[in-house]
This record gives structure tokens, sequence and C-alpha cells, in this order.
């Protein structure tokens, strides 16, 4: 089996959570990873530059419709959520879920519905519960389940949640993370 897709939810303290996973992942990173991180609706592109600094995987906010190719790296839009179809995304301006929009339950929902066993289901640092719905679909669905270690977290509150609410796969320091991506995904035979 080989995965797919990387579907990383965060919030309070993300950009630097993931700055340190992206930054430690090799250009020949098999899988695509997309990334939910709430940040306000106006927000720019700051966010795709403050990380495109620390990875050598390419970066893109997605747009409706994009295709998904492995290798790269891509961003749900501010005020929107994103689902993953299969080989494209779709954005929707639906109701925010968990008073967030882009949703973390969203992305990983429709991830699991998609690529179902192929999906690896990430949890970072955050100071709301979004996310352990998502995180419960992806793990029914015979994906893998990873959860940031809350108390490596600069918020613990949604990793605490997931783990509350699961019976995670793994439980990591940050510092760790990136390593376990790099074997599950190239152990595969991606």
């Amino acid at each position: 089996m080989c995965f797919k897709i990387v579907v990383i939810g965060t919030s309070l303290g993300g950009l630097s959570a993931l700055q340190n996973i992206l930054g430690n992942l090799p250009s020949n990173f098999p899988a695509a990873i997309v990334i939910v991180q709430h940040r306000h609706k106006e927000s720019d592109e700051t966010f795709k530059v403050l990380l495109q600094e620390y990875t050598v995987l390419p970066i893109q906010e997605v747009e409706d419709k994009y295709e998904i190719i492995p290798g790269r790296v891509y961003l749900a839009p501010a005020d929107y959520h994103l689902l993953v179809e299969p080989g494209y995304f779709a954005l929707s301006i639906d109701q925010p879920v968990s008073y967030a929009r882009p949703s973390i339950d969203v992305l990983f929902e429709s991830a699991a519905d998609t690529y179902a066993e192929r999906v690896i289901g990430l949890i970072l640092t955050g100071a709301n519960q979004d996310g352990k719905q998502g995180l419960k679909k992806v793990k029914a669905r015979g994906g893998i389940t990873i959860v940031q270690e809350p108390s490596t977290a600069q918020s613990p509150i949604m990793p605490a949640a997931a783990i509350a609410d699961l019976a995670v796969d793994w439980i990591l320091p940050l510092p760790d993370i990136s390593h376990l991506l790099v074997n599950l995904c190239h152990s595969t035979g991606n």
C-alpha cells in the first residue's frame, strides 16, 4: 500500500510547527501534503511565504479544481473549506465547522472518503477541537493517524482533544513527526 496524501490540521502555533515538519522533509517526498491552518479570512500570501522559506517542496495555495500532485504542499485558502476529490481539490464556502472555515474536519473527512487507507492524518497544535472528527474518519477508513504530543504543542487543546476521542496510531513530539512521515511514505512503495 502506498500513501497518496498527508492531511495536516493546525491552528494556534501552527506556523512554527509546520516550519519544523516541512523543513525536515526531503525533496523526493512522495505524497501530496495538504494543510488546513486556521487563519483570518483576510489573510494574504504571507503564510505561504513564511513556510516556503523552510522547505524545498513547492507550496501552493489551492484554487478550485487544482490537480493533486505528489511531492507538493497545498494550503487551504483563507475563508474556504478545502475538499479532496479523486485527483483534484474542490473549494466550498459552506458554513464554518467547529467555528472554522477552512475546517480541518472537512479536509480530513473528504480525504478519507476519497483515498481511504492511503491517507495519513496529522493533528498539530491548536486551541479548539476541530480535526478530531475528521481524524476519526481517517482511522475508520483505514488510514494512519498521528497527533503531536500535547506537551510539545504551543496550544495543547487540539491534540489533547483528538487523543481523548480516538485511539490514534502515533503520539509524537514535534521533532519526531517528519522522520515518521518519511519512513511511512518511503517504506510503502511510493
